[in-house]
């Protein structure tokens, strides 16, 4: 009988640790740094011990392509990311599944007029962010330079060569920052705006990562980022400041179940720990600095001093974020600004020295003739190469769409697209010599 026993026992505990050992850990695919999937994931196996997590980090444009990519029943379990953009594109593909009951009912409906979880349950609103500019103290009172308040301020001559900013097609967060701008400022003036802070940036970093860790240490002025990356800075100890532009926008960064995942069950469980007080409450980490879904009396940690009410800042904010608008052009904008910023940018910024050297002979020293000479070189330097009538033609925009291929048009329409960026980054080649050229006789004029 004892004997018995002690076999049942064994059995038990190997068939236990068996299961244990052949469980399918939760695949989480995210745009987030360390900071933040870490303390979650910590968290979590602490508080599911059976379950292991496992975290693939890529940008946002990587992390569609991989999902894509994969075979049903293969994929990863959840993406994770603050582009609405990308959950847009994921849930028109079909890759997405519903997670179940899983929302935070502590938390609103809605951010000003933006939905904090998708209508049809295929994703849900886990952090909110804003985008704004943060910049290093010292470095600043260094330069002898103001802190900047609007985006604007950045394309003034006394901050060339202090700012820097990540490429949208490389960074979901800062392809957010670029449509906030555009739908703030309309497509023209905020392109006009986009090329002329891109001039004054010292660099164009490849991860959104390199431009908070560069304010951080001191390597640039400014940079132009998503909130929780100043904010983490600012509580982690460096000398850093972070401020919302009036030209903002508030949304969720979300998250949700892959369509074919291998593990779906226990990603449910992930995602609702999340979403609940106990996972809003991780968001408040220094080093993570995250806004919450839901409002601080709701939660358990302690609030630093002095940090933003982002349901204020919704209330504020000028822009009405349209992700459906975003989504229809995000690789016609990610395109344009690598053509014509991102590969074209030392030609950029010596014209734009040039320009600012030119103004501030003019300042000193009135001349017509160098006024009409700067006036030509940023018509020239600073306007889009996309006139916005082009965005409204369905032909135009295929030419960007993945789904272009599954026409049998794919070698075609690659050709076209190719033949077409070319074009820009030449126009943009050819603008910035003729702009640099024309600045030059400006100054050349004021004797």
């Amino acid at each position: 009988m004892e004997f018995t026993f002690k076999r049942a026992l064994i059995v038990s505990l190997l068939s236990a640790a068996f299961a244990n050992a052949s469980a399918a850990p939760i695949t989480i695919i995210t745009s987030f740094p360390k900071e933040i999937t870490d303390t979650y994931k910590k968290a979590f196996e602490q508080k599911y011990p059976d379950i292991k997590v496992e975290v693939l980090n890529k940008n946002t444009t990587a992390s569609l392509a991989f999902i894509k990519e994969a075979s049903a029943g293969q994929r990863a379990d959840i993406f994770w990311a603050s582009a609405p953009d990308a959950f847009e594109v994921l849930s028109r593909e079909k890759l997405l599944s519903k997670a179940g009951d899983i929302k935070n009912s502590a938390a609103p409906e809605k951010i000003g007029n933006y939905p904090m979880n998708d209508p049809d349950g295929l994703y849900y609103g886990q952090a909110l962010s804003g985008y704004g500019l943060m910049w290093n103290t010292r470095y600043l009172k260094a330069n002898k330079l103001p802190a900047p308040a609007e985006w604007s301020d950045l394309t003034k001559g006394i901050y060339f060569g202090h700012v820097a900013v990540s490429a949208p097609s490389r960074s979901g967060t800062t392809h957010l920052t670029v449509e906030t701008m555009l739908q703030g400022e309309g497509w023209d003036k905020g392109w006009m705006q986009l090329i002329e802070i891109a001039g004054n940036c010292k660099a164009i970093t490849e991860r959104s990562f390199g431009v908070p860790d560069g304010v951080n240490s001191g390597q640039f002025g400014i940079g132009m980022v998503i909130d929780f990356f100043g904010l983490a800075g600012k509580y982690s100890g460096f000398p850093v400041e972070f401020a919302y532009p009036t030209v903002t926008s508030v949304v969720p960064a979300s998250i949700g179940l892959i369509n074919g995942a291998k593990n779906p069950t226990d990603a449910s469980k992930f995602m609702a720990f999340s979403l609940s007080n106990e996972g809003q409450a991780l968001l408040l980490d220094p080093k993570i600095s995250r806004m919450p879904i839901v409002s601080y009396d709701k939660l358990q940690g302690k609030v630093p001093a002095g940090y933003p009410n982002i349901f204020d800042v919704a209330k504020k904010s000028k822009v009405q974020f349209n992700s459906d608008l975003a989504q229809v052009r995000y690789h016609v904008v990610t395109s344009m600004f690598d053509q014509t910023i991102t590969f074209r940018h030392k030609e950029l910024q010596a014209t734009t020295k040039a320009i600012h050297e030119a103004e501030q002979k003019l300042a000193a020293k009135p001349n017509p003739q160098a006024a009409e000479l700067i006036k030509q070189a940023r018509e020239l330097a600073y306007s889009p190469v996309v006139d916005e009538a082009l965005l409204k033609k369905p032909a135009f925009l295929d030419l960007f769409s993945k789904s272009v291929s599954k026409k049998g048009m794919g070698e075609f329409a690659d050709k076209q697209l190719a033949n077409l960026e070319d074009q820009w980054n030449s126009k943009a080649k050819a603008n910035y010599a003729k702009a640099l050229e024309l600045a030059q006789q400006a100054s050349a004029a004021i004797k």
